[in-house]
């Protein structure tokens, strides 16, 4: 299974890359890295100040070696079928992550993650495994027919393998891209589960890489039809207050985000990848009555059914 999963990723990281470099017109930069101790390691794909994407980042990990006291305790809330025996365990992980900051607000953020997890016993045997991931839509400005089209392709990748997988993962999103304390979601939602191990670890494979072979079609129209759209400067400061909101989301209540910071050997800049290159944070903002920025706001304090 870990070679089946690494086989994925790879590939996937250069089909969407591929695509995305389509999209911008620029290219995307390769960056390989090891972890010390020969942990493991991953390539990082990022594009910076491209003609469409403001930061673009497609990266890929394999990694593994001794979990961390503090991770093991982080995990152990999160993540039930870790057990209750969590002294002197080592970990293998394997995943894709991606996100997409474009230059124009009418342009969605859009994030990616899927990821394969075994913990080992000292003598290398498996401790547990899980799979976890989805993906999800920030917008800045609403375009119900984007949401529509986003949230529909990804029902029907999850309805080749099981018809209670949409609502019940649509459902996890919501909850987990969630700012507590600003009491709204950090987007329109899509897709998210974690602890994943209830079947046979090759079905849940053949799910994961539907999830991923959704991606395309699920974004890619929406970029096109988005990203040379006019826009005023009042909307890209609207954008940078909602970037502000995602930066916060990722800094505050991520859970990969803080695995990462508290892995020994993590590479930073692959874990902060995420974040965009410019955000805001204006004192006491609000938008105006009636805008299409209070719109915006009032779906992501109430998430709605889009399909």
């Amino acid at each position: 299974m870990r070679l089946k999963v690494e086989s994925l990723i790879r590939a996937k990281q250069a089909e969407i890359v591929a695509a995305l470099e389509e999209v911008d017109g620029q290219k995307f930069r390769w960056d390989t890295w090891d972890r010390p101790n020969n942990g493991g390691g991953g390539t990082s794909c990022v594009l910076q100040n491209g003609n469409v994407f403001e930061k673009a980042g497609v990266n890929i990990s394999v990694v593994y070696g001794p979990l961390h006291p503090n991770a093991v305790a982080k995990m152990r809330a999160d993540h039930k079928s870790l057990g209750t025996d969590t002294k002197n365990l080592s970990f293998f992980a394997a995943g894709l992550s991606m996100v997409l900051h474009p230059h124009n607000p009418n342009a969605p953020t859009v994030h990616l993650n899927y990821r394969y997890f075994e913990t080992m016993k000292p003598d290398g045997t498996t401790n547990s495994w899980w799979f976890g991931g989805g993906t999800d839509l920030t917008p800045s400005y609403l375009f119900d027919e984007d949401a529509i089209h986003f949230h529909q392709t990804l029902k029907d990748a999850c309805d080749k393998h099981d018809p209670e997988f949409y609502p019940r993962f649509k459902k996890w999103c919501d909850e987990y891209f969630y700012i507590k304390h600003r009491n709204e979601s950090r987007g329109i939602g899509g897709i998210f589960f974690d602890d994943l191990n209830d079947r046979e670890p090759e079905e849940l494979l053949d799910f994961i890489t539907s999830g991923l072979d959704s991606f395309i079609p699920a974004y890619i129209p929406i970029i096109e039809k988005r990203k040379n759209l006019p826009y005023t400067p009042e909307q890209k400061d609207w954008q940078q207050v909602r970037r502000g909101r995602y930066v916060e989301f990722n800094l505050v209540y991520d859970r990969g985000t803080a695995f990462g910071l508290m892995t020994p050997g993590s590479r930073i800049e692959s874990i902060l990848m995420s974040l965009p290159v410019t955000a805001s944070w204006y004192y006491m903002h609000s938008p105006k009555p009636n805008s299409k920025e209070e719109e915006l706001l009032k779906v992501l304090q109430t998430p709605k059914e889009w399909v």
